[in-house]
């Protein structure tokens, strides 16, 4: 398979001690706000997933074929790593081939999937997605869609000249709070929006894992701000409706990394166990411990690496600027060692002022799963929460499978998100990332040209 200019090999992405390997280049064009890949009522979606990481495995796998039986047929499992797809293939309950990375034309070919769906290390992403289109596939991707803007150029020439689909999996527009606030800006109670504030925290448990596995790494994900924060800045462009068009930036590493006092190659062979508070036995966990540590010694990957490591260059702290082409201001941070875990979102009209904060894990009980509160000029103020809803991420990862995969499932929150709210999302990130690189403001239409037929909005 041809590798997409700027992107990691698979011999490289090896030798780095990885999961997926780099697939191949250019391919497809779907009206932004097509649906991809819904299965027909007659005719069950034959899905390839090609990544068998935990986000595959789990998600993808267990918690597709299974409670969507009638609609999905899963027909090929694929990963870098041979003892990891056919623990995958146990794990997700399946008698569906396995294939390595380097075989993937040869999957497609074999096994005539409907739709590709990618779980692999973000930078592959662009990859494996460019190739399944110009092989006549549809796409369903996780974000980020891609980790820099030459892949984000390419995915966009090819869909456009392939006629494939593509969809991004922004199950963050499908949590309780998410929709609520989609909702009340919809409905005008806030006049127009003038500024908008996110703020994210992630906790020492859920912050420190990112910097233990491949994510710390920039050259793997792009970023925090490309791979974690792509969620939020899809939720603000879906929010209000709009396009970003400039960012500027400040990060740095100011916690993990090379800021420790002491380190070493992984967890499990550490002498710091007794003093480090991060010290995390995956051994403990038979799912991990079967997918990862008994797969190890295929790719060199260890899943349990140090959060110390002197390699990882992934900012744990960092502020964002963005203006947007309806006017709108937009201040976001992330902060990723954090005493709790959560988010604190506003959103300041021209009629009062919209707040919203949700703690998921934190050392003091909480019963719902957000606290809103409305403020209107001159008209006083209300407050209510919303309660908490069962399975991953709150229930939202059920919720986008039902939307993608269940025919005839209504979408009047218009939270299906194309390959342009894919890219888009991703840009955000990519662009912070080379202001704090250069202090520079970046403006978005300087990195892609959209193709002619979308324009530019």
């Amino acid at each position: 398979m041809q590798q997409t200019k700027g992107a990691m090999g698979r011999r490289q992405f090896i030798g780095t001690g990885l999961l997926v390997g780099a697939a191949a280049s250019s391919a497809a064009a779907a009206s932004p706000s097509a649906g991809a890949t819904q299965a027909s009522a007659s005719k069950k979606q034959r899905i390839a997933l090609v990544g068998t990481g935990s986000r595959g495995t789990v998600t993808w796998g267990r918690g597709l074929i299974h409670p969507f039986k009638d609609y999905v047929e899963m027909v090929a499992l694929c990963d870098i790593n041979p003892k990891r797809v056919k623990e995958a293939q146990k794990q997700i309950g399946t008698d569906a081939p396995t294939y390595l990375a380097a075989d993937f034309d040869r999957m497609i070919r074999e096994t005539k999937p409907d739709t590709v769906i990618i779980t692999t290390p973000d930078c592959f992403h662009a990859d494996y997605a460019v190739r399944a289109m110009e092989l006549g596939v549809d796409v369903v991707c996780e974000k980020p869609l891609a980790t820099d803007e030459k892949q984000c150029q390419l995915l966009l020439d090819t869909e456009a000249r392939t006629g494939g689909k593509l969809i991004t999996t922004f199950n963050a527009r499908f949590g309780a709070s998410s929709e609520e606030i989609k909702k009340i800006l919809l409905s005008g109670e806030l006049g127009q929006i003038i500024a908008a504030d996110f703020h994210e925290y992630l906790d020492t448990s859920h912050g420190a894992d990112y910097f233990r596995r491949w994510h710390g790494k920039m050259r793997f994900s792009g970023s925090l701000l490309v791979h974690k924060a792509s969620h939020h800045f899809d939720q603000m462009n879906w929010w209000l409706d709009a396009e970003p068009e400039e960012v500027h930036a400040y990060g740095k590493v100011a916690f993990y990394g090379k800021n420790g006092s002491f380190r070493g190659k992984n967890c499990r062979s550490c002498a710091f166990t007794q003093k480090c508070d991060f010290y995390w036995d995956i051994t403990k966990n038979e799912r991990m411990k079967a997918l990862y540590v008994a797969c190890e010694d295929e790719d060199g990957y260890l899943r349990d690496g140090c959060v110390f490591d002197q390699s990882i260059d992934t900012y744990d702290t960092m502020t964002v600027q963005v203006t947007y082409n309806n006017g709108v201001l937009l201040t976001y941070t992330l902060h990723a060692f954090m005493p709790y875990e959560g988010q604190t979102i506003a959103f300041t009209g021209a009629k009062g002022r919209l707040d919203v904060r949700c703690f998921s894990q934190q050392p003091w009980p909480v019963e719902e799963d957000a606290r809103l509160r409305l403020t209107l000029n001159f008209k006083g103020t209300r407050e209510w929460t919303l309660a908490k809803r069962q399975g991953e991420h709150g229930g939202a990862d059920d919720q986008l499978k039902e939307l993608l995969f269940r025919p005839g499932h209504r979408d009047p929150l218009n939270r299906r998100a194309g390959s342009r709210a894919g890219v888009l999302s991703s840009l955000i990130g990519i662009a912070a990332r080379q202001s704090i690189e250069t202090g520079e403001t970046v403006r978005i239409k300087d990195l892609v040209t959209f193709p002619l037929q979308w324009g530019w909005a």
